[in-house]
C-alpha cells in the first residue's frame, strides 16, 4: 500500500510550526535579549576579517574596473592581443597589482607628508600649552576689564565652581588613572587586533576581485532558483539600486572631502593660521559625515586656533562658513548630484536617527541606508496607487479634503461648501475626476513601472 500525503494538510502543519518557532524565538529575544546580542557580536567578531575582506574589496572595485576597462582592455584590442580566458585571467590580476601599487602609494604618500606635520603640530600644542593658556588668560583679562558687569559675572562662576573642579580633580580623576592606564593599553591591544583583521581582509580582497563576476552570478543564480522570476528581477534590480545608492555617496563623499581638506589648507596657509596641516586634516575627515560634519570639525579647530591667536579664530570661523557655503551649494552637489534622493529633512533625520543608534559610523552611512528605506517605501506606496489607478505625484494630494466616487474634492472648496451649503454651490465645480491623471501611453506606463523598480523617481515632490 502506497503512503500518500495530503498536500493541504502538510503545509498547515508546515505553518503551525513555523509560528510555533516564531514565538519561541520571539519570547527568547524578548527574556534573552543580553545572550542573543552576546552571540551576535561574537559572530561578527569571528567574521571580522571576512567583513573588512568584502569592504575593502568594494572600495577598491571602481579603481580595478577603470584600470582593466579603460588601460589594459584597450592596449589589448591596440595591439590585437586575443582576449581568451587564459588571457583574461592574466589581464585581471595585472589589473589587481596595479590597483593595489596605486592606492598603496597614494596612502604612503598621504600619510608621508600629513604625518610629520601632524606630529610636529602636536608637539608644539604640547610643549607651548602654558603659553597659550597664559596669552588666552591676557586675552580674557583684557577683555574683562572692559566690561566690569560681565567679569563679575564670570568671577562668581569661577568662584562657585572652582571648589568642586579641585575636589573633582584630587577624589575622581587622580584615583582613576590606573583605570585610565588600563582602558589604553586595551584599546592599543584592539588597535593590534583590528590591524591584523585588516591585513587577513586584505588577503581575502584580493580573491574576491579576482573572482568578483563569479560570485555576482552565483548570487544571481541562487535568486533564480529561490524566487520567481519576476520577483529575483525586482530583487536584482534593487540590490542594483542600492549599489549604485551607496557607491554614489560614499566615494563621493569621500572625493567631496579630499578636495575640501585641500581647499581649507590652502586657505588657511594664506591667512597664516597655525597648525594649518592639523587643522585641514580635522576637516577634511570630519566632512564626510554630512550636514554635521564641517561644524563638527570646525568646533575643535577653532578652540585650537583661540588658544594662540583670538583674531585668527575670528578669521577662520569666518572662512569655514564660506568654504562650507561653497561646498553645499558648489562642489558637493557637482560630485554629488541627487544620489540619495532625499530632502534636506529627510538627511537631518537619518543623521540624527542613525547616530544616535550606531555613533561616527551611522552618521556617515545613516543617509544611503535611508535613502533605500525611503525609495523602497515610497516604490510600494506607488505601486499601490497604480493599482488603483490613481496618481503618483505628490502634489496631487496637498490640496485633496477627501475622495468620493472617483473624484478629488479640494479641501478648501469642501470648507466652502460645508458653510454655504450643497445647494449654493455646484458639487461640479469642487470635483477633480482622478481619471485625468491616467496616462493613455502604454510604453509610458510600462517605463514608468521598471524606472521604479530599478531606480525610484527623483522629483521633488515624491521627496516629500
Amino acid at each position: 500500500m502506497k503512503f500518500h500525503i495530503d498536500k493541504k494538510y502538510f503545509y498547515w502543519g508546515m505553518t503551525a510550526f513555523l509560528v510555533f518557532a516564531a514565538s519561541i524565538c520571539l519570547y527568547y529575544l524578548l527574556f534573552h535579549g543580553a545572550n542573543v546580542s552576546g552571540g551576535f557580536h561574537t559572530v561578527v567578531r569571528i567574521a571580522m576579517p571576512i567583513l573588512d575582506g568584502f569592504l575593502l574589496a568594494y572600495l577598491l572595485t571602481p579603481i580595478l574596473n577603470t584600470v582593466e576597462k579603460k588601460m589594459l582592455i584597450p592596449l589589448c584590442h591596440k595591439y590585437r592581443i586575443e582576449l581568451t580566458k587564459k588571457t583574461s585571467k592574466r589581464i585581471r590580476m595585472l589589473s589587481i597589482l596595479i590597483t593595489v601599487v596605486l592606492v598603496t602609494a597614494v596612502l604612503y604618500g598621504f600619510f608621508a607628508m600629513v604625518i610629520p606635520q601632524l606630529i610636529r603640530s602636536i608637539q608644539s600644542i604640547v610643549f607651548q600649552f602654558p603659553i597659550y593658556i597664559n596669552n588666552l588668560s591676557l586675552w580674557s583679562t583684557r577683555l574683562l576689564a572692559d566690561n566690569p558687569k560681565f567679569e563679575a559675572i564670570v568671577m562668581d562662576l569661577l568662584n562657585q565652581y572652582s571648589g568642586e573642579l579641585t575636589n573633582y580633580l584630587n577624589h575622581n580623576l587622580i584615583p582613576q588613572m590606573n583605570e585610565l592606564l588600563k582602558n589604553l593599553s586595551l584599546s592599543f591591544l584592539s588597535f593590534l587586533m583590528q590591524l591584523w583583521n585588516l591585513i587577513i581582509g586584505f588577503v581575502i580582497s584580493i580573491y574576491i576581485l579576482s573572482s568578483k563576476e563569479l560570485f555576482a552570478g552565483q548570487a544571481k543564480k541562487i535568486a533564480y532558483a529561490l524566487f520567481e522570476t519576476k520577483e529575483a528581477n525586482a530583487l536584482i534590480a534593487n540590490v542594483r539600486f542600492t549599489h549604485r545608492t551607496f557607491s554614489g555617496f560614499i566615494i563621493g563623499k569621500i572625493i567631496d572631502s579630499a578636495i575640501i581638506g585641500v581647499i581649507c589648507f590652502a586657505g588657511t596657509s594664506l591667512m597664516g593660521t597655525p597648525y594649518s596641516v592639523l587643522i585641514s586634516v580635522i576637516v577634511g575627515i570630519t566632512n564626510v559625515i554630512p550636514f554635521f560634519g564641517p561644524y563638527l570639525g570646525a568646533i575643535p579647530s577653532a578652540l585650537l586656533i583661540l588658544m594662540v591667536d583670538p583674531l585668527q579664530c575670528l578669521y577662520f570661523i569666518i572662512f569655514i562658513l564660506v568654504l562650507q557655503q561653497v561646498d553645499g551649494n558648489i562642489i558637493g552637489p557637482k560630485i554629488l548630484g541627487d544620489s540619495t534622493g532625499l530632502s534636506g529633512f529627510w538627511v537631518i533625520f537619518s543623521i540624527t536617527l542613525f547616530g544616535g543608534m550606531f555613533g561616527i559610523l551611522g552618521m556617515i552611512v545613516g543617509v544611503p541606508v535611508f535613502a533605500i528605506f525611503y525609495a523602497a517605501v515610497r516604490s510600494s506606496v506607488n505601486q499601490m496607487l497604480r493599482k488603483k489607478k490613481m496618481p503618483v505625484k505628490t502634489k496631487e494630494y496637498m490640496d485633496v479634503g477627501s475622495i468620493e466616487n472617483g473624484d478629488f474634492i479640494p479641501y478648501e472648496s469642501e470648507k466652502k461648501a460645508q458653510h454655504a451649503g450643497s445647494e449654493s454651490q455646484p458639487r461640479n465645480k469642487l470635483l477633480r475626476p482622478f481619471n485625468q491623471f491616467k496616462t493613455t501611453d502604454k510604453n509610458q506606463m510600462t517605463a514608468q513601472k521598471n524606472n521604479d523598480a530599478d531606480v525610484p523617481e527623483k522629483s521633488e515632490e515624491d521627496q516629500r
